[in-house]
């Protein structure tokens, strides 16, 4: 299950750098940044919760709690990449890592944070998988 989970979470990442492209070159130049800041996080909370609907089956949690340690890990990979390859690969300064979680000033990225937490285990419940408590 947890190999599987990983596998699936690389899939995330490729699509959330897709999105993230998307973002710059699309929907940022045509509504501005923090709009398309919006866009993008609510896009891909779309993708992710899709993606958790089309892979849950195949990741077989079979108990709520390995639904919720699915997302966990999807939670711990993505901060770990998004922060260690963000400064450390990218170059990019600890300030504007943080910058997205300023929720105050409209940066809604913890809404995918959030998804990328409970998409497993909303998928597992409502596909029958694991029972609902």
């Amino acid at each position: 299950m947890i190999l599987r989970s990983v596998f699936t979470w690389i899939i995330l990442l490729l699509l959330a750098i897709a999105n993230g492209s998307l973002r710059t070159f699309v929907i940022a130049p045509q509504v501005g940044d923090l709009r398309g800041h919006q866009i993008s996080t609510v896009l891909l909370c779309s993708l992710i919760g899709t993606l958790s609907w089309l892979t849950i089956s195949w990741i077989k949690p079979s108990r709520a709690g390995h639904a919720w340690l699915v997302g966990g890990l999807w939670v711990l990979l993505t901060l770990a990449f998004e922060f260690l390859a963000g400064h450390y690969l990218f170059g990019n300064s600890w300030e504007k890592l943080l910058f997205d979680y300023q929720l105050f000033s409209g940066r809604i990225w913890i809404l995918a944070l959030i998804t990328t937490f409970v998409s497993p285990y909303i998928a597992a419940t409502s596909k029958g998988l694991i029972a609902n408590h």
